[in-house]
């Protein structure tokens, strides 16, 4: 709602008004905008407040990539090549850029040599290094609030009911409470799409006809003839080449970055798009049906607001009435929604889909869904006033269940596993002993070296890499290591772990993780034996080792995932 400052300021200088000499109006607008920035600077900080509290209370798991496309690199960016970070195929394929990785390569390096200029105990140290990233990253997801509330009031007027209402729609939002703070790429790609829109020249599109215009603060300017008679041409150049010195300024860091990153000349775009949609590898993740996005994405994006943004598409593009809102408000309205649209109906070709693809949207729709949301609960009319307030809590009630729920609750096992496994490092420290793990679970169901920290934890998981040597014809009958250990067990650890140990590095590691889970060790002559019970029979041919690796596959699963 319009402050009575602002209120009183759009009274004043109506058309109606008499002209105010160009001081009088230089002081309006010098008083406005002191105002404007002191009420923009206390929305930012707290939408940063709100969303740095959002990031240190997520204590769940949601996508593997949060940490291997962003974190791990980084942590090899900060730390070295032999610091323990987990580097998957994209990264050795070059499918990816270093521009995300590099930024929280910073952050942790600075982290680092905080905790050694402070001497931080080993406890402090891990805390340090996990909430490092996580604060980061709240504030881009900050910035994404706050721009989405600056484009509304671009869209619908300063201070207006909607504007507020398209932050208020960001702010309870349950899904931006459980993605947005997460180092995805997705999300920075969001508050850069969003910032975007907030800086392109929406007014471009208009026809000037009057001649007479209104600055930013509604106050009337001096006819401009030349304005009124042809679009703004030296804005245009200027756009046109900022979009030249900008846009040469990133690619070229980017090529730098990637260079020093890979040792070598790449264009990661370019291999990403060959990689998975020339050769189709992305279908190795999975299928969707063609209606994902509309089925299960946008609902997954919008929950409770959902019958909102429905209206909202629907008005943008088929309830325009110049009588009762702005062109400008029209024209970009129109636009958002026809890209809200677009986007996902190309993305629909691809046989993978995911919700998150669709994220860097959620703003727009958040904008559009402002105007119906804001005229059913902020009209200033009586009419269902108890009726409306019932709605708008029930609504609330359920966006801070499904908040709470996928924040502390949800997929909660293998961040806590993680941490018991950085206490029990710490806890083995004095004695300068080395804890070794091994996690026989679907492929990245963890973090990895950003969540172990320690270097003296040791481990190794099951993989999932596509089949680069394949052709696409072959693509559907290939299994992964983690497919072919689930297909069947006992003959995977038989035939991986069954017999001794070789010199490689890898064995040996493999081999100390399952000795340390289960307490069965190698004897070397008679076999795998339990320490405690050398007495116990040598374990018999065929029918006695499938239910002994039965046993052993229980046991290590018990002791290694689910233990805290």
């Amino acid at each position: 709602m319009a402050s009575p400052a602002l209120s009183q300021a759009s009274t004043a200088f109506e058309s109606d008004a008499p002209p105010l000499q160009d001081h009088e109006k230089s002081s309006r607008r010098a008083l406005l905008h002191v105002k404007e920035v002191t009420t923009s600077q206390d929305v930012l900080l707290f939408l940063v407040t709100i969303r740095v509290l959002n990031a240190l209370c997520i204590r769940t798991f949601f996508q593997p990539d949060e940490y291997f496309q962003s974190l791990e690199p980084a942590w090899e960016i900060a730390f070295g090549s032999d610091s323990g970070a987990w580097i998957t195929w994209e990264w050795k394929n070059r499918l990816r850029s270093a521009i995300h990785p590099t930024l929280f390569a910073g952050v942790y390096w600075m982290s680092a040599e905080l905790s050694k200029l402070l001497q931080l105990t080993p406890h402090n140290h891990a805390e340090l290094l996990l909430a490092a990233p996580k604060v980061t990253q709240a504030v881009i997801a900050a910035l994404a609030d706050y721009y989405t509330w600056r484009l509304g009031e671009r869209m619908y007027g300063r201070r207006s009911n909607e504007a507020w209402a398209a932050l208020f729609l960001s702010v309870v939002s349950p899904w931006q409470w459980f993605v947005s703070t997460r180092t995805l790429s997705n999300s920075l790609e969001t508050t850069l799409t969003i910032i975007a829109l907030h800086q392109w020249p929406w007014h471009w599109a208009l026809d000037p006809t009057g001649d007479e215009e209104t600055d930013q603060y509604g106050l009337r300017e001096d006819p401009k003839p030349d304005q009124a008679k042809e679009p703004a041409k030296r804005e245009r150049m200027v756009l046109v080449l900022e979009t030249i010195v900008c846009g040469s300024t990133v690619l070229t860091s980017a090529a730098i970055v990637d260079r020093l990153y890979y040792q070598k000349w790449t264009f990661p775009p370019l291999r990403f798009l060959y990689f998975n949609l020339a050769q189709s590898l992305s279908v190795h993740y999975g299928r969707n049906d063609w209606h994902y996005y509309l089925t299960q994405g946008y609902p997954l994006l919008l929950t409770t607001f959902l019958p909102f943004a429905l209206i909202g598409l629907y008005q943008s593009l088929f309830l325009q009435d110049p009588l009762t809102q702005p062109l400008l408000t029209a024209n970009i309205k129109r636009q958002l929604a026809t890209t809200s649209i677009l986007v996902p109906f190309m993305l629909s070709f691809i046989s993978h889909k995911e919700v998150r693809f669709i994220y860097p949207l959620l703003p727009l729709v958040h904008l559009l869904s402002a105007a119906p949301f804001a005229t059913y609960f902020f009209s200033t009319t009586s009419k269902h006033i108890t009726r409306k307030r019932l709605i708008l809590t029930f609504i609330l009630t359920i966006n801070l269940i499904l908040a709470i729920f996928t924040t502390t609750l949800y997929q909660q096992a293998p961040l806590t596993t993680l941490a018991y496994l950085r206490s029990r490092a710490i806890s083995h420290q004095s004695n300068n002993t080395t804890t070794t793990v091994a996690f026989l679970t679907p492929c990245h169901s963890t973090p990895w070296r950003s969540h172990l920290i320690h270097p003296s934890v040791k481990a190794w998981a099951l993989t999932c890499e596509p089949p680069l040597h394949l052709a696409p014809s072959q693509h559907v009958t290939y299994l992964d290591e983690a497919d072919q250990f689930y297909q069947s067990p006992t003959h995977w650890l038989s035939q991986h772990l069954g017999r001794p140990p070789k010199n490689s590095k890898e064995q040996q590691l493999r081999l100390s993780a399952l000795e340390t889970a289960t307490g069965v060790s190698w004897d070397g002559k008679v076999g795998y034996i339990d320490e405690k019970g050398r007495e116990r029979e040598k374990v018999k041919e065929k029918e006695s080792l499938e239910l002994w690796w039965s046993q052993v596959l229980a046991t290590a699963l018990e002791k290694v995932w689910w233990q805290e």
